[in-house]
């Protein structure tokens, strides 16, 4: 692919670091802002052209970044993801979850990327104690707070829960895996009788998790800090400190002693952390989320989900109430004419086409794409980021695992010797399709087969009994005439993958991946 070009709307207080960092990664083709003044000097900082939105929509960009004021961040999103350009948004989305919603959903039908910049998703240091989390370091979380706090920069365009709190937000639902269940805020006005300068949002999560957040600009001092509190140890997230000294791990354990806890404290734990700028590292990970083709970390349903949880803290800042967030809210694109029933579960940027009927107890991962005339379930499973093309019905038994393709018109049975006037439901049969398997267009498989992992059916090829992982099947009934590697690639004589580079031998005529370390791994 060609080197990703980046455009940067905006170069202000916040949108000349943007400016900065897409220059130094080599990617900046040119900036954009209502003010000449600000675009000229960038222009002539970084030797690179001022233009107009219209001309920067009509450029060969392949994405756009906005740094302008939240109240336009709708309008010029929605500009640049209908003129075909991905998307990188500053904080927050928009400032109304249905303009985030329509945002999403024509990012999906677009096909572009949308990007929210929740920058401490990207710090090396948050990254890290997600890696301490996963691996059980701090046991079951069990209580989240952040404090962000400073004197100033005061706004009049929005209060310190929108100016401050997203980035709190997205990190600790980032550590939730969820939305919360109730949010409760409150705060208090002392600079402008209508901006809120102080405020505490409380959320409690289903799975029990506690968090709380407080933003100021009304502080004596600086302060970003995370501390995070699980049954088997703690982590604090200092942003102030120096970099040995940003993740601290605290090893406490709690005792029961006569039925009393009781305290054990350990030896705080400094964890090493690559230094790199936060911000290069989002810039960075937008153009590769476009050259790849990969949803990035902090894409338009993560922003959305921050947006719910700003807008219902608004709206228990002004009634003194608990707000609950409906937690059902659909991350998946849906055409109209297509049919989802209750009791499905969609995951997050699943595409669902053209008169496509989704059936009760159907499960299906996220990042699918399911295409027009589609019959699924019911009770179907289908793991992540897998494709099903035109005229396919998956019946009940069928279970994809991630990454399978579907070709058009392709036919899976549940029954061996179906009658019209004989019931036969207890006699269906599962089919289990493998990670990566790749099902030619009009091929049939017969239920009751399994198709082993990155095995590639032909078109047309009639499936009757189980097929070896990587390997390739034609025919009917179909036989094997060859092997593929992960890549799709069929495999010649020294069994070596011509995209990847990868090499496989044949053991127990099976094929199996070599190592660099010379181990072998079973494909």
């Amino acid at each position: 692919m060609h080197n990703i070009k980046i455009s940067v709307v905006g170069c202000g207080y916040w949108g000349k670091n943007l400016v900065r960092n897409f220059s130094e990664i080599g990617a900046l083709h040119s900036v954009c802002d209502a003010n000449s003044e600000l675009a000229n000097v960038a222009s002539q900082t970084y030797g690179i052209p001022a233009l107009t939105l219209e001309q920067v929509l009509q450029s060969d960009v392949d994405g756009v970044v906005i740094a302008a004021p939240a109240a336009q961040h709708f309008d010029l999103t929605q500009k640049v993801l209908k003129a075909g350009k991905h998307v990188f948004v500053e904080k927050p989305l928009s400032l109304k979850v249905e303009e985030a919603r329509k945002l999403c959903e024509l990012s999906t039908q677009a096909d572009r990327k949308l990007m929210v910049g929740h920058l401490l998703q990207y710090h090396p240091a948050f990254l890290e104690l997600k890696q301490l989390i996963s691996k059980g370091n701090l046991g079951r979380l069990q209580y989240i707070y952040s404090n962000r706090l400073n004197l100033g920069k005061f706004r009049n365009e929005e209060n310190i829960l929108w100016s401050f709190a997203p980035h709190d937000i997205s990190m600790i639902l980032s550590l939730a895996s969820d939305l919360p269940e109730k949010v409760y805020a409150t705060g208090a006005c002392h600079l402008n009788p209508r901006i809120h300068d102080v405020t505490t949002t409380h959320m409690s999560f289903k799975n029990g998790i506690q968090a709380h957040i407080f933003v100021s600009w009304l502080h004596p001092y600086k302060e970003q800090k995370l501390v995070v509190v699980g049954d088997r140890g703690m982590a604090v997230f200092d942003d102030g400190l120096p970099w040995g000294e940003k993740l601290k791990l605290y090893p406490h354990q709690v005792t029961w002693v006569d039925g009393l806890p009781q305290p054990e404290k350990a030896d705080v734990v400094h964890v090493p952390l690559e230094v790199a700028e936060p911000l290069k590292l989002e810039c960075q990970h937008f153009i590769d989320s476009i050259k790849n083709n990969k949803k990035p970390r902090t894409d338009g349903f993560e922003g959305l989900q921050v947006l719910q949880v700003l807008e219902a803290a608004q709206q228990s800042l002004h009634s003194s109430t608990t707000v609950t967030l409906n937690n059902e809210v659909a991350l998946y694109f849906t055409h109209e004419t297509a049919i989802v029933d209750a009791g499905c579960e969609i995951g997050q940027g699943t595409k669902i086409w053209h008169f496509s009927h989704i059936i009760k107890g159907t499960k299906i991962g996220e990042d699918c794409v399911i295409g027009q005339n589609v019959m699924i379930g019911p009770d179907v499973v289908i793991g992540d980021r897998c494709k099903v093309q035109n005229n396919v019905s998956l019946y009940k038994g069928v279970v994809l695992e991630d990454g399978v393709f579907c070709g058009p018109s392709c036919v899976f049975t549940n029954v061996h010797n179906p009658r019209a006037e004989i019931e036969r439901k207890d006699e269906f049969r599962k089919t289990h399709v493998e990670r990566g398997v790749t099902i030619g267009a009009n091929a049939t498989i017969v239920c009751g087969n399994r198709l082993g992992a990155y095995s590639l059916i032909g078109a047309g090829a009639v499936v009757t009994k189980n097929v070896k992982p990587h390997a390739v099947m034609v025919g009917n009934p179909a036989k094997q005439i060859g092997w593929v590697s992960h890549a799709g690639e069929k495999l010649g004589e020294d069994l070596v993958c011509p995209r990847e580079g990868r090499l496989y031998k044949i053991v127990e005529e099976n094929l199996i991946e070599i190592k660099e370390n010379n181990t072998i791994k079973t494909a």
